[in-house]
Parts: structure tokens; C-alpha cells; sequence
């Protein structure tokens, strides 16, 4: 039963709600930008090659052959299925555990994991539906999102957010079980069972005082990673950074940047990061989160860079790049849902080393 004290949380918390909830009030915004390019998907000729724009169903193979190959992850790309022993030897051969591994076309960190041995990547593969990414573990202690934009006529961007993320976790205390700091623990209130459902196995255990008890590898705000502002940190070597990475392809226009790095001075620096991800027309401005904002100035920077996508994808139109037909994009849409509601609910199942 939900008591009336998480109630009254979550109504005063509008990072809580749905984003169905949250974006309610930016509905004609949306519809306003369809109208004014013709198209139901206005966003799709934003970054010309990849699918959607990168909105949905772009392969994440597909998008880090556009990214400088030092910029990410050593991976291999593993399909559904395959046969188990091959797969063993590619691993052995090219990685040393710790592994991380997640869906080839994911949403919301569902089904990314840390696998530690044979046994836990078996057990992957073998709950696996669809096909997923195998990469070196990136340890630099600091994760960050940078929201990126350039138009094509121009060769320098903007930087409209840069944000650091921080882990969901519980810190023991030496005397409380697992589950009694998940209890007590605010932040979690509203995914207990979610929780107890992945750390089954260990809800029993007594945490030793200051040692650092991970619920979820997933930085997600989605996930329950904490959003934490950088804005003081944006600064012109910083973009210059992002200019050099935009102009790699020549076709990645608008998107956020996920990067794990040593540090904000060596990131400035060009060195010591590794992009985790590039997430295209579909990414969500995480600054929003990060700076203290109320819901109408969430709101008014969301529109605004509604605005900014549908300027890029208008030049990139006028440049030859289609707009995708409505019958294609209503198929795609469809398709990710399936997919993204199976991954979900694995998710929500399946154990978190």
C-alpha cells in the first residue's frame, strides 16, 4: 500500500513523475514543430546517419562508427543466441574480467550489468532475447552527461548541459541489513520492490560500517543515479573538446555525450575519458534534473531545445536528408516498445552482481 507520505513526496517532486506526466504541458510545442516541417518525425534529419535521427532503435555498434575508435570502449557485438562456447573464446581472447555488457539497442540503462566470471556472463547470454555489446569495464571514477549541439552551417557548438551522475547506493552502518538501508533510504522509496527483487540474495546481510553497497551500475536517472549540476564547469576548452568530436563524422549534430573520465580538468584536456554512449535526437536534456529547477523552467529549456532540433533537422532537409515517412516511423516506434517492455521487465528481475 502507498503510504501518504510518499504520496505527498512525489507530488512535490516533479522529477518523480512519468515523463508522460512531465511532458504533458510541452505537447504543442511538439505538434507545432510537425506542423511547421511537414513532418510527424521533424527530428529525424538531425544527425543524417543514423536511424531516427539516434531517437529510437539505433544500434549503439552503429553509432560508435561514427566516434573516434580511442573514444570508447573496446566491444565486440554478440547476437542473440549464438552458440555459447564461441562466444567464450572471444572473451578470453580479448577481455579480462570484470566485463561490462548491455543491449546492442537499449533505453534507460535496462539490462546493462558488470559480469565478474564465466558463470555470470553464461547466465547473461543465456537470458539474453536480444542482441547486446560486450566492452572493457571503464574505471575512471567520474561519470558525466554533456548536452551537445552544432548546426551544420557552422563549425563551432554549444554546450547547453554538462552534469555529473552519482551511483544508487547505500552506505552501511555496521548493525542494519540490507534491506532495512534500502528502507530508510529516501531515494529508494519508490523502487523497494524493484530492489528487493535484485538483491534477493542478499537483503539479510548486515553492511560493515562505510562500505558502499552498489543497488544499480546504471548511472539512469531512470535507474535512480543522482543528477548533480556542473554548469560552473562549462567552459571554452571544454567545448572544444566536443567540436572535435562532432566534426569526427561530420553528421552528429545534436545529441548528449555519456563519459566516464579520471577528471573535468583531464576531460577539458581531451584525455583520460571514454564516451559510454552517444544518445542522438531522443536524448533528454539531464541538466534539467541537476540544477534545481521548478517544473515550468524544466519546461522552457526542454522547448527550447525542441526548437534547436527542429532548426538543425530543417538544414540538414534543405541539404538533401528526408524526412522519415510516417507508415517507417510508426513501425520503428512500435517495434522499440516491444523490446524496450521485455527489457524492462528482465530488468526488474534479474540479479545485480
Amino acid at each position: 500500500m502507498v503510504s501518504f507520505k510518499n504520496v505527498l513526496y512525489r507530488v512535490a517532486h516533479w522529477e518523480t513523475w512519468d515523463w508522460r506526466i512531465k511532458y504533458i504541458p510541452l505537447v504543442p510545442f511538439w505538434v507545432w514543430h510537425c506542423i511547421r516541417s511537414g513532418s510527424f518525425w521533424f527530428f529525424t534529419p538531425s544527425n543524417p546517419t543514423l536511424t531516427f535521427g539516434g531517437f529510437e532503435g539505433e544500434t549503439k555498434q552503429a553509432i560508435n562508427s561514427h566516434l573516434p575508435i580511442e573514444s570508447y570502449p573496446n566491444s565486440i557485438y554478440i547476437q542473440a543466441h549464438s552458440d555459447f562456447n564461441s562466444l567464450e573464446k572471444l572473451v578470453k581472447n580479448n577481455f579480462t574480467y570484470p566485463i561490462a555488457v548491455k543491449p546492442n539497442i537499449g533505453r534507460m540503462g535496462f539490462m546493462f550489468r558488470i559480469i565478474n566470471n564465466h558463470s555470470e556472463l553464461k547466465l547473461y547470454h543465456e537470458k539474453m532475447p536480444v542482441d547486446y555489446i560486450i566492452q572493457d569495464l571503464v574505471k575512471y571514477p567520474l561519470e558525466v552527461s554533456v548536452f551537445y549541439y552544432r548546426f551544420p552551417n557552422q563549425q563551432e557548438g554549444v554546450i547547453t548541459g554538462f552534469i555529473k551522475k552519482e551511483f544508487l547506493q547505500v552506505i552501511g552502518d555496521g548493525n542494519s541489513t540490507l534491506l532495512q538501508l534500502m528502507q530508510n533510504y529516501p531515494r529508494i522509496r519508490f523502487r523497494l520492490e524493484e530492489m528487493r527483487s535484485k538483491h534477493k540474495e542478499h537483503l539479510n546481510i548486515v553492511i560493515p560500517e562505510n562500505e558502499i553497497f552498489y543497488l544499480s551500475y546504471a548511472l539512469n536517472l531512470s535507474r535512480g543515479g543522482k543528477l548533480v549540476s556542473l554548469e560552473h564547469e562549462k567552459d571554452k576548452r571544454l567545448l572544444n573538446v566536443f567540436d572535435k568530436l562532432s566534426a569526427f563524422s561530420k553528421t552528429l549534430y545534436y545529441g548528449r555525450y555519456d563519459i566516464k573520465c579520471q577528471s573535468v580538468e583531464d576531460l577539458k584536456q581531451g584525455k583520460n575519458f571514454s564516451i559510454l554512449e552517444f544518445n542522438g535526437s531522443g536524448a533528454e536534456p539531464h541538466h534539467v534534473y541537476g540544477n534545481g529547477f521548478t517544473l515550468f523552467q524544466a519546461c522552457k529549456i526542454l522547448a527550447h531545445h525542441w526548437n534547436i532540433l527542429y532548426k538543425i533537422s530543417k538544414l540538414n532537409h534543405k541539404n538533401g536528408v528526408p524526412y522519415m515517412k510516417f507508415t517507417e516511423g510508426w513501425k520503428l516506434m512500435k517495434t522499440c516498445r516491444r523490446r524496450f517492455a521485455i527489457l524492462g521487465k528482465l530488468d526488474s528481475e534479474f540479479p545485480v552482481s
